[in-house]
């Protein structure tokens, strides 16, 4: 059984996408082989119901969900009420015993609140949880990765490699100049795995599946 958590940078950088695409390769390159997905805590509607619908054969679960599409304490307090994290937990491990591969979505990024007290962060770090890393390809980006990378090791996150994500077309160069991926490694000591670059319709299975392929994933299966 193996078990990555996707997290990332922020909120909007691509993490459903590199989800998506990591479920798309296992469904066609392992299709013998039991895949589920998780989305630990949502709040408002979004990524839950995008894997259901790409993934109509895949067990698609949402232990946490909260209406108000804020953080999670603050929906929480909102709708007067609580975030059993242990409920999560016994939701991921049932997962967990049943499937060859989980792919766990974490919410917003890396620092990202999951209750008053503790951050997705704190969960990867306590929970053990190998972990890999989505950051948009964008001015800015070698900072945040940095940044991100010594949060998880503050947090002793199980970090397993870094992707990134293109949002917006961009030629080879451009991605060359905002993500230099040896001066990157070089920062972190993390292995860059790829880049997931611009898709018009990320909805479509086999382009998925086939830019996943093209990424260094022996580190992560």
């Amino acid at each position: 059984m193996t078990t990555l958590l996707i997290v990332g940078t922020d909120t909007e950088v691509g993490k459903t996408v590199v989800t998506s695409a990591l479920a798309a390769y296992w469904q066609t390159y392992h299709p013998t082989e039991s895949l589920g997905v998780i989305k630990l805590v949502q709040t408002g509607i979004g990524d839950l119901e995008q894997y259901q619908q790409l993934f109509p054969d895949v067990e698609v679960v949402n232990p946490l969900r909260y209406d108000t599409p804020v953080a999670p304490p603050v929906a929480a307090e909102r709708e007067n009420r609580p975030i059993p994290l242990d409920q999560v937990w016994h939701g991921l491990n049932d997962l967990q015993q049943r499937k060859n591969l989980v792919l766990a979505e974490g919410l917003g990024g890396l620092g990202s609140p999951v209750t008053w007290e503790l951050t997705v962060a704190d969960l990867a770090g306590e929970w053990r949880l190998p972990t890999v890393l989505v950051v948009p390809v964008k001015l800015g980006a070698i900072a945040q990765t940095v940044a991100n990378v010594a949060l998880a090791c503050q947090y002793k996150v199980n970090l397993k490699g870094i992707i990134f994500s293109c949002f917006h077309p961009l030629s080879k160069e451009e991605i060359v100049d905002l993500i230099p991926t040896s001066l990157i490694q070089s920062l972190t000591h993390i292995p860059v795995l790829g880049i997931i670059p611009y898709l018009e319709n990320t909805k479509d299975i086999t382009k998925l599946a086939h830019v996943a392929a093209n990424l260094d994933l022996e580190i992560l299966f």
